[in-house]
């Protein structure tokens, strides 16, 4: 099969499993220029197929010798259909992993179910018997409940309507975008889809199970942004979520046990990429952060959140508990500029001002497209098996 990009929206219908495990290649050989980390002995990585998640696995894995079980929702490929990118990043990092005689299992299925942790639960009791670090990276548009209902996130304001530029990043077109409020409803839906309960409930039945190591920690990961990016983020429906994650931190730290919530650099993922005002932002956030030197990509900011703020045995946090690996976005003379720019959006052509190519490029590389070294015109097999898939 030949594969080419098909982008619908904010999303890639395709992907290329060639592509993707160059991509994954390149985030291996970049952790392990870094040295050594300490992840701990065995580490849970819920949500580690893509973006954060897998960034944080392969920097357990491959940057401290981590032993690895992770947990994803993807599909394999089907008739003409490719496999969904998160599987055929989960079955790379399966491969690269076994030929360094490092550990990794996958469950594949809904993490917000008891049948998914009934799973995880055997393997940890059956291989690993303790967990020392236990990641949570889901990142789901909708939740299945316990009685069977199914709830969605929205991405909307709390109160009023909010209006800003916003961009077409496959055009260059720069137009006004105006959110609406959520309803109290859909903000409850959205808390019980993005916010903290399903974390809670994992800790839960890990510490029930006595699975947990004495030391073990925890990490849940947040956004926050800067001010222009408030009402639709921080202070929408998506920020009430993130407002309970930090509750449920809180909560699992009175339970006795080490948890964090880690507020992680603006990128480009699916997430974001689907987000009004956003994509734009970033992608002036790309053209400061590149020119002053202090652009990170996922995988810089596990290596950094394992590396320099210590997750595992001391982590350095801010007055509010929280572990800021926004520091350089947020950073005064890099926020002055891009809101400098901001300003010029509009009057001065934004190739000028942004990095929408680079942008584009990160959106495509999720994808498994773009990648030096990749033929994209050669027929490839789009079967990928996931060798230790539980």
């Amino acid at each position: 099969m030949i594969i080419q990009p098909k982008v619908r929206g904010f999303i890639c219908t395709t992907a290329h499993p060639v592509g993707l495990k160059r991509a994954l290649e390149e985030d291996i050989a970049f952790v392990k220029s870094k040295g050594r980390i300490n992840a701990g002995k065995n580490v849970l990585v819920v949500g580690a197929s893509m973006g954060y998640g897998l960034s944080a696995r392969t920097a357990a894995a491959f940057g401290g010798g981590a032993s690895t079980l992770g947990v994803i929702f993807d599909r394999p490929a089907s008739g003409n259909r490719t496999a969904s990118a998160g599987w055929y990043n989960t079955a790379a990092f399966e491969q690269a992993a076994k030929k360094e005689g490092l550990y990794c299992k996958t469950v594949n299925g809904d993490a917000f179910s008891d049948e998914v942790k009934d799973k995880v639960v055997e393997i940890i009791k059956r291989d690993l018997k303790k967990i020392d670090c236990v990641v949570y990276s889901v990142a789901a548009p909708r939740r299945m409940m316990k009685d069977g209902t199914s709830v969605s996130s929205v991405l909307k304001t709390k109160d009023k309507p909010f209006t800003q530029k916003t961009v077409d990043l496959r055009t260059g077109e720069v137009t006004q975008v105006t959110v609406e409020p959520a309803t109290e409803e859909e903000i409850e839906n959205t808390v019980k889809v993005m916010g903290g309960e399903d974390w809670y409930e994992w800790m839960m039945r890990l510490k029930k199970e006595g699975l947990l190591a004495p030391d073990a920690c925890s990490v849940a990961f947040s956004y926050i942004g800067p001010e222009l990016t408030h009402a639709i983020y921080k202070d929408g429906s998506i920020g009430m979520a993130k407002k309970d994650l930090y509750a449920t931190a809180e909560k699992l730290r009175r339970e006795g046990l080490r948890a964090f919530v880690s507020v992680n650099k603006a990128l480009v993922t699916q997430s974001s990429s689907a987000i009004p005002v956003v994509p734009l932002y970033i992608s002036l956030l790309y053209k400061v952060m590149k020119r002053r030197g202090t652009h990170e990509n996922t995988a810089a900011q596990m290596q950094r959140l394992f590396g320099e703020k210590n997750l595992r045995t001391g982590a350095v946090t801010d007055e509010d508990e929280l572990i800021r690996l926004d520091d350089l976005e947020m950073d005064e003379p890099t926020q002055t500029e891009i809101m400098r720019l901001w300003d010029e959006v509009g009057k001065t052509p934004l190739q000028e001002l942004a990095d929408v190519k680079g942008y584009d490029a990160d959106f495509l590389r999720l994808f498994g497209f773009g990648l030096d070294g990749v033929d994209y015109d050669a027929d490839v097999d789009a079967n990928a098996e996931i060798e230790e898939l539980e």
